[in-house]
This record gives C-alpha cells, structure tokens and sequence, in this order.
C-alpha cells in the first residue's frame, strides 16, 4: 500500500524562480505531497531526480533513500545539505544549480515504503535505479504494487537471457520493463542507423522517437497483480501506469507550469491549492506518458478489465479527507444505524456510543446519523400519539431523546514492551489504550464501539475488550464498518496467512464444533489438485467451505473467540455487509478479502496457496 508522488516541472527553474521565489518549487512540492500521504508508508522514503539535457560527463540522476526513524525528515536533511554552504548569488543562480548541485533537476520521483514482507533495509526502499551509459536506457522505477506471479514473471526474465540479482516483484518488474526499453531503443537504433546517422545524432532522434506506450504494452503482457508503476527514463521521460483492474489508485493534476501525479487526491489539492474538479483518475489500463518536450497523455497500453478498485482503501486505508471517501465512510456508518439499533433493542437512553480508532470516526458520525434518523421517525410518532397533549414535560421528554455520544476508549502513547518479561508484556501490551470512567452506567448501559475493520481481533482481545469491560457495561456491541475480512489479499495490503483471521478461525472453530472437520481435508485435497493448473483454470475452494455457514453464525464465533477469559458483561460483534459495502462505495467493488471473488487468476492461486500452508503448518507467505 505504498504511497507515490511524481512531479514534472513544465518550465525552466528560472521560471519558479521568478514567481515562486525559489528554486527548490519542485522539491518543496514533492516533500509536502509525501508529508500528505505518510499514511501509505511508515517504513522508508526515498526520492529521484532528473536533470534534463545534461551535458555528457556530468550526473543528471541523483537518488537519495531512508529507512530511519524519522525517514522523510532523513531524506531531505541528505539533499538539503548540498546547498548548506552556497551562497546567496549562488542559490539565486538556477543555471549554477542545476550544472552543479544534486537533485536540481526538472523531474521529480518520490515514494513512501509500506513493506508487506521481507526486510526493511534501505535497499528495498524505492525509487530502483537500472543504469546504463546510453542516457536512453536509464531507468528509475517505484511502485504501490504486489504482483502474484512473480516465479513467472522471474522465469520469463531468465528465458530472456538475463541473470536478475533476486526475486523480489520490485526487481523483477524493474528488469522487465528495461528489457522492453532497451530493445525499443536498439529498435531505434537499428532503424537510423541503416540511414547512415551519426550516433549522437541517432541518440536525439532516440529521444524524439521512443515510443513509451509500446514499452509499457509489451512489459505489461503477463503482470498478473494491482499496480500503479512511476518511472522515469533517463533522457526525461516519464510515465505513471495503472493496472487494467485499477486495483491501486493514481490521480493526475496538469496545468501550463507543472505535471503532477500522486496516490491520494487530498495530497495534490494541498500541495498545489487547487480544487477536486481539477484533478484526474488516471484510467485503468492506461498511461500517463510525459515526453521530454513536456507532451503529456494519458494513453492505452492494456485493454481495461471490470473496475474492480480497492475498497479497503476506501474503508480504511486512505486519507479520509477526500471527499468522496469521506462520504462513503459516513454512509458505511449509516447503513448499520439499523442492525446495531436492533442489537440493543432500540434502547437509546441506556446505550453509549463510541468509536476505535480514530480512523472510524467518520463512519461513527455516519451511524450517529443513522440512529439518529430512526430516532426522529420514533419520536414523530410518539408526537403524533400524544395529539392534544404534545406539550409540556411529555413534548420535552421526547424532544431531548438522542443517542448518547461519548469518548470512551483513548489511545495512549505506545508502550515499549520489549524490555518486559513474557509474563508482565500482555499486561503492557493491555494498557495501550485507556478509558472515560464515569459514564457508562455500571450493570444498565449498553456500550457500542464502531471500529473500521476486524481482521485478526487480537487487538480486540487483549486490550480495547479487556479494559472497556472495567467500565462494567451490561452489554458491549463491536461493530465494524467493513464485511468479515476472509480471504488473503496479494495485491497491495498484506493479509496472506488463513490463521491470521479471526473470520477463517471462526470458520474452524464451527466446523469442529459441528463434527465437520472432514470438509477441511477435502477442501485441502481439492486446493492440492489444483497446484499445477495454469491460474486461469483455478478456483476458490474455500468459498464452499464458508458458506457451510451464515454470516451471523461466523459473526457470534467470532464473538466468543475475542471475548475475553473472565469479563462480564455480554459481547456480541456486529460486521458489515457486503451488499452494504458496495452500496456505500459503488464505485470501488473490489472485495476480494470479503468475498473470495479476485479479478485477476493470481488471486485464485493465492488464496488456494494459503490454504495450503494452513493445512501443512506452513508459516510461509501464499506468494
């Protein structure tokens, strides 16, 4: 789920020189463009840039990573030391800088790190350099991307001739898209020369005539995952590719001075102070291509397949302050109003309401909303029933019932557990959050909590549950804004492990208890079946053995395996669901995690895979 930001400046430095009063007007736009998409990656950053018609001899791709603590802060402390020492003729000077000082370049690539798996060294942060000494062949890459075939794709490399450093899905697609840029090239090349050019003069006409799309298209054949792919081309083109599913989000922003492409949309509107009217999708299947000449297009590379968008970005993933995100978290909220309305038999004098984490507040305000149109609906017919009596303290009595908004439950400062023995580090790890005393009623009030999302409910269990029960309520209702998360996901957000969700344990703990434990064994022998399949042949097979059960029977399991040992008071857990999901955000149908339905044939393998592993004991990830 990493985060990207691309910046192509449309005019010489001089130019934000003179109007912006700086020469640093694309560096300052990158950095608060990452700074508004921190929520994409907290385990590195790294930044590119390149300079436009360097002279021969001179750096024109400069790159600076970190993975440290404070890794943004880390980043631009290692640029801006270049010009510490300048003076101010020379920081003035825009031709001065770019000749000589890193990082003054014309095209501008960032990236924030959310590491799904392997380690967190500064080598796995982006932006990935493929180097060359044909200024044409140069390639800098980064990504919000998992891809699920990469022994495929890796294979397919070696068949090529090449001898990859590793397999990773970020190496792996580096090289496949330099090996479709250096046959272009040589394409080109082979073209001009036969008409007797000189080389410098081939290498311009090169830089004239790449034909980015064909590279893209020829690259792209058999990614199987969600993606959204920036890169640059040492000569200065640059480009942002969207999967044909758009499984990962991109937005573009375009005007006289500047070309810009981000993860978020609020990210742009702030960097640049511009409304949400003005900035773009960038279509599924398709291309924004920058030319060295500033030429911008969004063009087609890949036939676009059903949208199938994240909506766990939607849900939770993403900044909450777009608008259309914002909406829809509210309307997920609102479309629970009913269900928890019927879980404390509509008592709203005696029910608190309250949210964990902060993330859900926006969908709380929306159930808030909920309740409270069925509240009025409520009190218009106790009016009407009163007739002749609607006044005075019967009229006030009715008009003063609201739902019961508090701040329960606060996250404290993060404690660090590591230093404590194994047997006081649960109770640490207990006290992450704390606790409003005083208002919920002891043994009277209900207690309902709106959390955004219930993936493996330890956190659940062995803190917020624990310590709201202290508040000795005589009921507490979970409630998550989104459907029972089921199913691994391999194209962005890593949930890859079955015995990680708390749903799939549900699943377990039933069939056990209803003597059907021999569906897990054929289920396994079904998935082992299908091993050698081509992936477009797969199929789920765990999608039968969920719907051995309701939804509301997983849900009560679910219940009773977060419930801690000894509490009183009676928990029930409440999910979305999913024809909810998609009524909220119609626009972002990809469910996979919910409903087991993938949009590419990878997924199927994936979700088959870690079934596999649960079976086997496996603690390795499903691709």
């Amino acid at each position: 789920m990493c985060g990207i930001a691309l910046v192509r400046l449309l005019k010489p430095l001089e130019f934000y020189h003179k109007k912006y009063g700086t020469a640093f007007y694309g560096l300052n736009k990158l950095r608060l463009l990452l700074q508004k998409q921190r929520n994409r990656g907290q385990d590195g950053a790294g930044i590119a840039t390149i300079k436009l018609s360097p002279m021969p001899g001179t750096q024109y791709i400069n790159r600076n990573r970190s993975n440290a603590n404070d890794y943004l802060a880390d980043v631009f402390r290692g640029i801006y030391q270049h010009f510490e020492d300048l003076t101010p003729e020379e920081m003035a000077d825009t031709h001065w800088l770019k000749e000589n000082v890193p990082f003054m370049g014309e095209i501008l690539l960032g990236h924030l790190r959310y590491g799904t798996h392997g380690g967190n060294g500064i080598q796995t942060c982006h932006p990935f350099l493929r180097r060359n000494n044909w200024i044409t062949r140069n390639l800098v890459l980064a990504g919000n991307f998992n891809m699920t075939n990469v022994d495929e794709l890796f294979e397919e490399l070696v068949g090529y001739g090449q001898y990859p450093k590793e397999k990773s899905d970020t190496v792996t697609v580096l090289e496949k898209i330099g090996h479709f840029l250096d046959a272009e090239v040589q394409r080109l090349f082979d073209w001009h020369k036969s008409e007797y050019y000189d080389n410098t003069v081939i290498t311009d006409l090169i830089i004239k005539g790449l034909d980015v799309r064909r590279v893209l298209k020829r690259a792209s054949k058999r990614l199987d995952g969600g993606y959204v792919m920036a890169g640059m081309i040492g000569h200065g083109d640059a480009f942002v590719m969207r999967d044909p599913h758009g499984i990962r989000p991109a937005f573009y922003h375009i005007n006289d001075e500047i070309a810009v492409v981000a993860s978020e949309r609020p990210a742009i509107q702030t960097a640049f102070g511009i409304h949400c009217s003005k900035i773009q999708e960038l279509t599924p299947g398709h291309a924004l291509i920058i030319k060295k000449d500033g030429t911008t297009t969004e063009e087609l590379y890949m036939q676009p397949e059903e949208k199938k968008a994240c909506s766990f970005e939607r849900i939770y993933f993403s900044r909450g302050t777009d608008i259309d995100i914002y909406l829809e978290r509210k309307n997920l909220g609102q479309l629970l109003a009913k269900t928890v309305l019927k879980s404390v038999n509509y008592d709203i004098e005696n029910t608190v309401f309250s949210y964990v984490p902060n993330t859900a507040e926006s969908a709380f305000l929306g159930l808030v909303k909920g309740v409270e149109e069925r509240l009025n609906v409520s009190k218009r017919k106790k009016i009407l029933e009163l007739g002749k009596d609607a006044k005075g303290k019967k009229l006030e009595k009715i008009l003063s019932l609201s739902p019961r908004v508090e701040k329960i439950v606060v996250k404290d400062a993060k404690l660090r557990t590591f230093i404590a023995d194994a047997a006081s580090r649960g109770d640490l790890i207990s006290h992450v959050y704390d606790v409003t005393y005083g208002i919920v009623c002891n043994d009277k009030d209900n207690l309902v909590l709106l959390d955004d999302s219930i993936v493996r409910g330890s956190t659940l269990k062995n803190s917020i549950l624990k310590i709201v029960s202290r508040l000795r309520p005589k009921k507490i209702v979970i409630v998550s804004s989104a459907p029972q998360i089921r199913y691994p996901d391999c194209y962005g957000i890593d949930m890859s492990k079955m015995n990680e969700f708390v749903a799939f344990k549900a699943l377990v703990a039933l069939l056990k208890e209803h003597e059907k434990e021999h569906l897990l064994q054929e289920t396994y022998e079904r998935c082992k079946a299908q091993v050698n399949l081509p992936a477009k042949e797969m199929k789920n097979e765990l999608i039968p053995l969920y719907d051995t059960f309701s939804y509301t029977d997983i849900s009560k399991k679910i219940a009773e395996i977060v419930t801690p040992k000894g509490i009183k008071p009676k928990i029930e857990v409440i999910y979305q669901t999913i024809e909810d999901l998609h009524k909220a955000c119609p626009n972002h149908k990809g469910d996979w995690y919910f409903s087991g339905i993938y949009p590419t044939p990878g997924g199927n393998k994936v979700v088959n895979k870690a079934f596999i592993n649960y079976m086997e004991k496996s603690d390795a990830r499903a691709y």
